[in-house]
């Protein structure tokens, strides 16, 4: 969706000078707007008595913004050995982490075991084998197959790699209690940028039923029942955000009636990365060339390796031009970067103020899946990474990619092996 407008008052005004200073192309990420969102979120679930979000670090993987999850209360969702160093970075510690990954290596769970450990999350029953030495808490993600449709970025669940059958989920949690497990979790992630509440309110009650029937075939209790993360930002405009009050309101409502019946309640858990950063941040680029032929192309100072999503998804995100909001003639153009690639678009026949060389244009929503998509094909470097503190200052939080860090991981020991 279009900036809030409190982002844009907030950096509008001074987005020449910051373009002046630390120059274009980067990502900039509004510290104000990711505490409110914060806020939000914990005052919509504030009657479950224990709701904790876990961040998915995926999202944004930058440790200055992890460091405002952190200050917040929040976890830190992982699903790699990089992942949990980062977290592991910032003091991060056992339940503090939620670790799912798949296809996980004997590497991955050495890791996920050091330095105060984490939740281990499995996506696999045949992962229980492999895991060294069991922990007291386990976690199983669940994959409900047909029972539940998904949406259009993560597809339907029968067709995804990811989660324990339902034929298979009984079973996982039995074997997991015999190597020794005695505390339990459950976890399911069926959608991504899923703007309908009612969906993750479905997604919840799934889940509750799922824990009473495993309960009531095993005898054991959950502690936290964790719906994943999946809540979506509203990237075109004129289109409803995620009604976060209702969702909470009805969620809350579940666990409620749990609490009534069984005696207790578990925890709530999620891990929002997109819904928590997406809209607080933006990549400015500056227009540097301009190119009639059977369209018009606005060539810019950046390419997809530093925003991928358009031409992975054909995503929209929505673009401005400083100073010639809302005014002034308009022309339809592609906007694209320099890569020797046709789908180095940023925007594809799009209506917007007519752009000159020098011209500042504001790429929007990219606070997720943004900076972190980013690649070096071409051999083109990753921008930089700002933060715009609550004080009105602005500091770099990542430096730009350099020829040398290209050329980094060509400079080792020899190593042959002669057959």
């Amino acid at each position: 969706m279009p900036m809030t407008q409190g982002f844009k008052d907030r950096l509008y005004p001074h987005l020449p000078a910051i373009a002046a200073h630390f120059g274009t192309p980067f990502h900039i990420y509004d510290e104000a707007g990711i505490r409110e969102t914060g806020r939000q979120l914990k005052a919509a679930f504030a009657d479950i008595p224990v709701f904790l979000e876990y961040y998915a670090v995926k999202a944004l993987p930058n440790p200055s913004v992890l460091a405002l999850m952190r200050d917040m209360g929040f976890g830190f969702d992982c699903s790699s050995t990089t992942e949990l160093m980062l977290a592991r970075s910032l003091g991060a510690a056992g339940n503090d982490i939620m670790f799912t990954s798949n296809n996980t290596s004997p590497e991955d769970f050495q890791v996920a075991a050091a330095e105060g450990g984490c939740i281990l999350n499995l996506d696999d029953i045949t992962l229980i084998d492999k895991v060294p030495t069991m922990p007291e808490l386990i976690c199983f993600r669940y994959n409900p197959g047909s029972r539940r449709r998904g949406n259009d970025i993560i597809g339907k669940p029968e067709e995804a790699k990811y989660g324990v059958s339902h034929n298979q989920i009984i079973d996982a949690y039995r074997q997991a209690k015999a190597r020794g497990a005695k505390r339990f979790g459950l976890h399911t992630m069926l959608a991504s940028n899923e703007l309908h509440y009612t969906y993750m309110v479905q997604t919840a009650a799934m889940l509750i039923e799922l824990v009473e029937n495993i309960s009531a075939e095993l005898g054991i209790s959950f502690e936290f029942i964790n719906i994943g993360g999946g809540l979506g930002i509203p990237y075109l405009p004129d289109i409803e955000p995620l009604n976060i009050e209702a969702m909470g309101e009805e969620i809350t409502a579940l666990f409620v009636d749990f609490k009534d019946r069984h005696g207790y309640c578990p925890a709530l858990m999620m891990e929002s990365g997109r819904f928590m950063t997406g809209p607080h941040g933006v990549l400015v680029v500056r227009a540097i060339n301009r190119k009639d032929i059977y369209r018009t192309y606005i060539g810019v100072d950046a390419c997809m390796s530093a925003l991928m999503r358009p031409a992975l998804y054909g995503a929209y995100h929505h673009i401005e031009v400083l100073g010639k909001e809302g005014s002034g003639p308009t022309e339809t153009v592609d906007v694209v970067g320099s890569l020797c690639e046709n789908n180095d678009k940023f925007a594809v026949q799009r209506t917007l103020p007519k752009i000159a060389d020098g011209d500042i244009l504001i790429i929007q929503d990219t606070g997720a899946h943004g900076h972190a998509m980013g690649f070096n094909y071409n051999g083109k470097m990753r921008p930089q990474e700002l933060l715009l503190r609550q004080d009105g200052s602005v500091a770099l939080i990542r430096r730009e990619e350099q020829p040398e860090d290209y050329f980094a991981t060509l400079k080792f020991e020899e190593k042959v092996l002669r057959l």
